[in-house]
């Protein structure tokens, strides 16, 4: 069946990834859709993806502001509790690829379904959790649709779009999660302590129920995945996806060396009472919100460029950092930047990753997921080594910024891989190979 996509504008650069001889996109590998949806269509497709990240997002992170809490009712020290947010990320790390693999010959939409009612389960136990081991055990169990969700919900956000708006398509729904920074993580904190921190994963599994709803009723039918998971982890014998891989793992890491530090750098250094963390970690949220909007549209219109500059940028902005965290107002100015920066990378990290396994990206696209995670671990190590060596609170910034220039690196290199293997050809497309 010929399939047309809309005429890009005049004046504008616009690559796309049209469907091969075949009949299949390029991107999925799944059968071309016979004709896009209608917008108001689309919209609420992404919305209701977006919804779902919200939700995922809350719970990944609302556990920090409830550590107290949950240390004195279940009996164990803060510390101990810390461990529900490593626990967490290593479910994420594990999660991600194992639970893509055995759903790779799902519909995406019904496993997206699947995924939230796990989600919901997840939280639900953590909400009766009578004892420690039931609260690790529930947190677990909710992150392993984390990495999953994002990965396939990556997939399905560029499937339902135009090509040249595929970026821009998984950076809205990448806002769910910007978004739980800013309203879901103040309001489950606040909420679990005033009502107790259960209450919180009362809410989040209501949230989960709504995003149910949403993904039910609002993301149009998607074809059953052909690629199978030989396909999918076929994808992984080519470099690309390796060094695409390593670009998410060490770039996005420089952003998590900082920010792990947050709090006591803003105390310790730049003077700040220890209330006005929480609103700083607002104005965060809010220039990661910025700059994922901006980041999407901008890798919208060249990819591997925009890579380049957020991740150059973010390096910059970590140096800058190191020195603009003696002063209150100039520290405040640069975390919205580094917000807006970092998070400007992750629609291009992302996208990069599902054009380098082009044909069959879902088992890749998670991997990126887990590769996010992996980097926010990597960084936060390092940024504690440095600390503990006694660098200061200004040497986790700089430890963000050398990752981000090795992220810069790799991607250099990958785009240099890409030249080579298809010369005289945009960098933007990979042949499905």
């Amino acid at each position: 069946m010929a399939v047309t996509w809309p005429r890009p504008r005049r004046g504008r650069k616009h690559r796309e990834i049209a469907p091969n001889r075949e009949g299949r996109d390029r991107l999925t590998g799944d059968p071309a859709a016979p004709a896009e949806p209608g917008q108001r269509t689309l919209s609420a497709a992404l919305l209701a993806l977006a919804i779902g990240a919200f939700g995922i997002g809350t719970t990944e992170f609302v556990i920090v502001g409830l550590l107290p809490d949950v240390a004195l009712d279940l009996g164990v020290s803060i510390p101990s509790a810390g461990l529900l947010v490593s626990g967490y990320a290593l479910s994420v790390v594990v999660g991600a690829p194992l639970v893509t693999a055995l759903g790779a010959r799902l519909p995406r939409k019904a496993l997206l379904v699947g995924l939230m009612v796990v989600f919901i389960l997840g939280n639900v136990v953590c909400a009766v959790a009578a004892d420690y081991p039931v609260l690790m055990v529930g947190r677990a169990v909710a992150a392993l649709c984390h990495g999953a969700f994002f990965g396939i919900g990556s997939v399905v956000a560029a499937a339902v779009v135009a090509p040249h708006r595929q970026a821009a398509a998984i950076a809205l729904m990448f806002s769910g999660l910007t978004a739980a920074n800013v309203l879901g993580v103040p309001m489950g904190t606040l909420l679990g302590q005033h009502l107790g921190w259960r209450s919180t994963f009362w809410a989040v599994s209501a949230l989960g129920v709504v995003g149910v709803l949403g993904v039910a009723l609002l993301v149009p039918r998607q074809p059953r995945p052909e690629t199978g998971l030989r396909r999918e982890l076929a994808v992984f014998r080519r470099p690309a996806v390796w060094l695409a891989l390593a670009v998410t793992t060490f770039g996005f890491g420089g952003v998590f060396a900082a920010f792990t530090y947050l709090a006591p750098m803003m105390t310790e250094v730049s003077g700040f009472g220890a209330g006005a963390v929480g609103w700083l970690l607002v104005l965060f949220g809010v220039g990661s919100c910025v700059g994922n909007v901006l980041g999407g549209r901008a890798a919208d219109r060249a990819l591997l460029p925009t890579t380049y500059a957020t991740l150059g940028l973010l390096a910059v902005v970590l140096v800058l950092f190191a020195v603009t965290v003696g002063a209150p107002f100039t520290a405040a100015v640069t975390i919205a930047l580094l917000g807006t920066v970092g998070f400007a990378t992750v629609p291009a990290l992302q996208m990069r990753v599902m054009r380098a396994a082009d044909g069959a990206p879902a088992l890749a696209s998670a991997a990126n997921i887990a590769a996010f995670n992996l980097g926010n671990a990597l960084g936060a190590w390092l940024g504690g080594v440095v600390v503990d060596a006694g660098l200061g609170w200004r040497a986790p910034n700089l430890v963000g910024a050398g990752l981000s220039v090795l992220g810069l690196a790799a991607a250099l290199w990958s785009g240099a891989l890409d030249r080579r293997r298809a010369p005289g050809t945009p960098v933007d497309r990979v042949p499905v190979g």
